[in-house]
């Protein structure tokens, strides 16, 4: 147990005892002038010890006289912080068998005491009473080892005995005196010394440990901090030692070690390691010489630079050798075969002694012989195996020009090229391209089918090389491979006829130009319709043509019907604010908790205290930025509350330098959150209002805002899973109209999503204080405020009127965010456009594949009369129907494309034809550049070809999300409207 871990302890003691010693009475040279009663008792006397010193000797021998009890007092002893004190005591005791006639009772033992105090006890003190109840404490009865029986004639005391005993612990006073006790002995006192131990200071594993005092016990073990020496570091904390009751040095916790640049030398000591040599790391290691091409002119380096024209790769460690840039490559071959070439080269000479050598070839056009004239080569040249960090000696570049002059640069290059100052060494050739036939026609797509006929298109080869001078087509019954039919076309387009119907053909193209035919395209099957196919698409048509026309007439009709209107609207306008109604307090239920505004309270501290919990910031672990918020940045962390659980929460944070009305306003957001209890309000953990950073603590959404992790999820999810999230939002929105709280800015943005797909409605600090110079361009400024325009009702965009009611527009437009996986709404159009069409009666069309039900829930929600629009108990029991019965959720469901219908203010939010001049710039104002290189492969090499551009064509190319498909076919439609608004021919 304890006993054999304290001879553990014992057994790692790693350093010698230290003693000091406070009173020594060998070395006095005149009285010592202790205290003694009675006055016939203790008796100082000058002696001479065993080396024939004289020193200063009490004795008494009253062993004639019965009942002895003789006291002697030392003077007053400082103890000096010590807890403990040894007394080491020299004394001689006559043996009484060798004592004749001892009419007392004689004894060879006496007593030692102890006394605590803060000051000198007077020598006056001579009454029996004061000896008799002074508080001496007993230290031990000690007894002679051995006793003498005589003189001999030197007059030298024979047989000393020595005892050392020790008494604390000392706490009391500042000293204490020693006492002796005769009962009847004879004997004297030939020395004694006062000591105390402690460990000596010292270095151990490169800290410094102090002189420390050792314990009041002897089993105490005191600890002692240590420090890094000069030069040292920490290498394991705490770093400390324990002092043991013995005053040894025992059981080292932590080191430390001599940091980069130094060296242990002499065990303790840390040397800077001379000039010419390093020491890159920590630890124990020894300085070593310098790389090869390397030097240090300092002392204590860390890293030997490198010299010049020598330089060290991102990956190289401190110890290894400076390299340099290779030389060039040498013996380039080439082998032309009509628009490909091969080239073939030899390794440099010089590789710098680097074994991460590569090629990179550089490819210029070039228009003449001057260098001058060249240009980048197309990005349709294919090399095989790369045209960068290539490891082989040989390459295979195809899809030139023909007849064209090209110059190719090869570098070599390694781990330290780009620690050059000078650019890589390269070796170059120029070479000419063959005739060649054209390159295959990358697509064809059906323009228009009948049941006997179809009609398709196509675009050039991308490498024409050369005028295309026709076009070839083959096609046969898929069911008759061997049967097949050649047409002549000059021109991208041919129809066929003489077809069967309803019958699959497969057909191919291919160019032709002075040096040949090229190859032919891929397979591509094509259908004619059936005979009632035919017949269907043809009344179609018919019935298209009559309902224009009857629709012209009612266009007129319903303009006319629009002025009236108007101008009974702009009569009835100045009495329109005056019916709004406004948010009542005072008008819940019984027993219903109403949220309290906290800007409501003179000290905005107070609604803190009241609505939220403050958290020990040690319980808080922040581990990662996750986003930045109005005030600070947001990051995920980890609570541990006491005796809980650890949770993951996501901590927003106060940055520095905050006013003290943006910190009013950050923690109003905590005074908001904490009076809701809800599953579908963010949950509030508490705040952080006593040290810095002030912080709000929420519980952690894994899967982010609602909005961009839809977008992440484009057409992922069933239809009615997306209704029960919009089920979530709509119970939070619920609870907060009971507690008669307007949100103000409910989006989709502002919906956090958990790992289980539960909504939580969020962001409150923005909802009730909208700043006037927030930059976010969702913003705009009316009416003395910041309002989101896209989600916000009319009445609150025209007269600042928030309600529940406003609430369930926004509601309306989240739910459309939701089944258009986070489209933006109402596209690119601008806030002053959003607002004008609204007022126009605009709303937004179904998304695609919505079902009818759920947008006309959108519809009920956009009602221009607010008192029309359903409350959100009404919002919520419509879900709870249509989840119990998903086949509402399928009927009459919407499959046309999505997008804007044809309305001016709509226009503008398509790409625009006269800015959009190529397929990589319609890309990019799509944000979808990562098909631009699946669009140019599949032969949409030109706007007017995207336009003809079908569902089954994004399939093929490989647009597979349904989101994205969505996106292009919208963009597509726009783009088909502005051609028609542009065209010559069109009549109004």
């Amino acid at each position: 147990g304890a006993a054999s871990s304290f001879q553990l302890f014992l057994s790692l003691s790693v350093s010698f005892c230290l003693t000091e010693t406070v009173m020594d009475t060998r070395t006095a040279t005149a009285e010592l002038g202790w205290i003694s009663f009675p006055a016939n008792g203790w008796e100082e006397v000058s002696g001479y010890d065993e080396n024939l010193n004289t020193i200063r000797t009490y004795q008494v021998c009253n062993v004639f006289e019965p009942s002895q009890n003789n006291w002697l007092l030392t003077t007053y002893i400082d103890r000096r912080a010590a807890q403990r004190i040894y007394v080491e005591i020299r004394f001689t005791v006559r043996d009484c068998a060798s004592i004749p006639s001892v009419l007392g009772s004689c004894k060879e033992t006496f007593n030692l005491y102890y006394l605590e105090t803060d000051r000198t006890v007077s020598d006056g003190i001579k009454g029996v009473e004061y000896w008799a109840n002074a508080p001496f404490l007993k230290v031990d009865t000690i007894a002679a080892d051995e006793s003498f029986s005589q003189v001999d004639f030197g007059g030298r005391l024979m047989k000393v005995n020595t005892e050392v005993r020790s008494f604390g612990p000392l706490s009391k006073g500042r000293g204490f005196h020693l006492a002796f006790q005769d009962l009847g002995a004879c004997m004297s006192l030939l020395a004694v010394r006062v000591f105390y131990k402690k460990c000596p200071s010292i270095v151990q594993n490169f800290a410094f440990f102090p002189e420390t005092l050792t314990g009041a016990e002897s089993t105490s073990l005191v600890i002692a901090r240590g420090s890094c020496i000069p030069n040292a570091e920490e290498v394991d904390v705490p770093i400390k030692l324990y002092c043991n009751g013995d005053g040894e040095w025992m059981v080292p916790i932590g080191s430390c070690s001599c940091k980069a640049g130094y060296e242990p030398d002499n065990g303790n000591v840390c040397r800077a390691c001379p000039q010419g040599t390093f020491k890159s790391f920590q630890g124990p290691g020894l300085c070593q010489q310098c790389p090869p091409n390397s030097r240090s002119t300092i002392e204590a380096a860390t890293l030997c630079g490198c010299r010049n024209g020598y330089y060290r790769g991102d990956m190289d460690k401190p110890e290894d050798l400076c390299t340099s840039v290779p030389s060039a490559p040498r013996n380039v071959v080439s082998v032309v075969n009509q628009t490909s070439v091969m080239l073939e080269w030899h390794s440099p000479r010089d590789t710098g002694h680097r074994d991460d050598l590569s090629y990179n070839l550089l490819c210029r056009r070039c228009h003449s012989n001057e260098r001058r004239a060249c240009q980048p080569c197309d990005d349709s040249v294919v090399f095989v195996p790369g045209k960068q960090a290539l490891k082989e000696t040989r390459v295979e570049i195809s899809k030139l020009r023909a007849h064209t002059s090209y110059t190719f640069d090869i570098q070599a290059v390694n781990g330290v090229s780009n620690k050059s100052p000078y650019p890589a060494q390269q070796l170059s050739i120029n070479i000419t391209t063959n005739q060649a036939a054209p390159s295959a026609v990358p697509i064809m797509h059906q323009v228009s089918s009948t049941s006997r006929s179809f009609s398709l298109s196509w675009p050039p080869p991308e490498q024409p090389n050369g005028i295309i001078l026709d076009y070839e087509i083959r096609y046969y019954d898929k069911s008759s491979v061997l049967n097949s039919s050649m047409v002549l076309s000059e021109t991208p387009n041919v129809v066929l006829e003489g077809l069967r119907p309803g019958t699959g053909y497969v057909v191919q193209v291919r160019a032709r130009t002075v040096a040949g035919y090229g190859a032919y395209s891929k397979d591509m099957l094509f259908q004619t319709l059936t005979d009632d196919e035919y017949k269907s698409e043809l009344g179609q048509q018919l019935s298209l043509i009559a309902g224009s026309l009857v629709g012209g007439v009612c266009i007129v009709s319903l303009v006319a019907i629009a002025i009236i209107c108007t101008r009974r609207r702009q009569l009835k306008e100045s009495v329109y604010g005056d019916k709004l109604q406004h948010l009542s307090e005072g008008h819940s239920s019984p027993g219903v908790k109403i949220y309290i505004d906290p800007f409501t309270y003179e000290d905005p501290n107070e609604a803190v205290r009241e609505f939220a919990k403050e958290i020990d910031p040690s319980c808080v672990k922040i581990e990662e930025v996750i986003g930045s918020g109005e005030f600070g940045e947001v990051y995920k962390g980890r609570l541990k509350p006491v005796g809980k659980k650890e949770i993951p929460v996501a901590i927003k944070t106060l940055k520095v330098g905050y006013s003290e009305r943006q910190r009013r306003d950050f923690l109003s957001e905590a005074s908001i959150m904490g009076q809701f209890d809800q599953p579908n309000i963010i949950r509030l953990e508490g705040v952080v209002t006593k040290s810095r950073p002030t912080m709000i603590i929420t519980e952690f959404m894994e899967n982010g805002a609602l909005d961009s992790f839809l977008r992440q999820n484009d057409g992922q999810f069933p239809v009615i899973q997306l209704v029960g999230m919009l089920r979530g939002i709509a119970s939070g929105m619920r609870y907060l109209a009971e507690m008669s709280y307007v949100h103000r800015d409910l989006a989709a943005r502002n919906i956090l999503v958990n790992s289980n797909l539960v909504c939580k409605v969020s962001d409150f600090g923005l909802s009730r204080y909208l700043e006037e110079d927030t930059s976010d361009p969702t913003y705009t400024s009316s009416l003395g405020g910041k309002i989101p325009v896209r989600w916000t009702a009319p009445e609150a965009i025209a007269y600042r009127k928030f309600t529940s009611a406003s609430d369930v527009w926004s509601y309306g437009i989240v739910t459309w965010e939701v089944m258009s996986y986070g489209e933006r709404p109402y596209w690119d159009m601008s806030n002053q456009d959003v607002i004008n069409a609204i007022e126009q009666d605009f709303r937004l069309p179904a998304p695609m594949d919505c079902p009818v039900v759920l947008h006309q829930l959108m519809l009920d929600c956009w009602q221009k009369d607010r008192n029309a629009r359903p409350k959100f108990p009404d919002i919520v029991s419509m879900l709870d129907k249509m989840i119990r019965n998903p086949a509402s959720l399928k009927a009459g469901t919407n499959n046309m494309v999505p997008g804007p219908p044809h309305h001016p203010l709509l226009d503008r939010g398509a790409p625009d034809l006269s800015r959009v001049s190529s397929v990589e710039d319609w890309l990019a104002a799509l944000k979808m550049t990562q098909y631009r290189d699946s669009f140019l492969g599949s032969g949409f090499t030109s706007l007017p070809l995207v336009t003809q551009i079908t569902a089954e064509d994004l399939q093929r190319i490989g647009v597979s999300l349904a989101g994205h498909q969505k996106k292009i076919l919208t963009s597509v439609q726009l783009m088909r409207h502005q051609a028609d608004d542009q065209s010559p021919t069109e009549s109004v």
